[in-house]
């Protein structure tokens, strides 16, 4: 079935490279879905421009691959849900820059974490992506001050999809 909400929307100012790598996951086509509407009501939230052209990577992958990556990027050998890898330094609320990164997700991590959470997976697959987006365009949460402003940002972003607030 076509999904054809996505042809009322204007064209995503983001080129959105979506890759399977491994994990039990949604189909590609629902994972894009997914991917362009967390785009979308990021770029609305934040107000962020993005020149025509702008490249996102996104990848889904497993514990095993995220684990790896984990403990060499950011010295922890262990799964974790999703990582962010910008392309570039970039400050919150500055524009985007022509590559954004790699968010990575693992599927075992996500699909634990929801059925703990009682959450639909679609759902943390969205806060997910939304999460390592913002990573991408520079925001943290380092700080009790950053991590009030990110997860704001979260939840606002979420709330134009219909998607409950995770923190409460």
């Amino acid at each position: 079935m076509e999904n054809t909400a996505q042809h009322d929307q204007p064209e995503l100012p983001v080129a959105i490279d979506l890759m399977v790598e491994a994990g039990k996951w949604p189909a590609e086509a629902h994972l894009e879905a997914l991917a362009h509407d967390s785009v979308r009501a990021v770029l609305a939230e934040t107000g962020a421009s993005a020149p025509n052209g702008t490249e996102l990577s996104l990848v889904f992958s497993d514990d095993a691959h995220i684990q790896v990556l984990n403990a060499e990027w950011r010295g922890k050998d262990k799964p974790t849900n999703v990582l962010s890898f910008p392309a570039f330094p970039t400050e919150p609320g500055a524009p985007l820059p022509p590559m954004m990164g790699d968010i990575i997700l693992a599927a075992e991590t996500v699909e634990r974490e929801a059925a703990l959470e009682e959450k639909p997976l679609d759902n943390h697959i969205t806060h997910l992506v939304i999460h390592g987006l913002l990573h991408l365009m520079g925001y943290d949460h380092e700080t009790d001050a950053e991590a009030e402003e990110m997860e704001g940002l979260e939840r606002r972003a979420l709330a134009r999809l219909a998607i409950p607030d995770p923190y409460a």
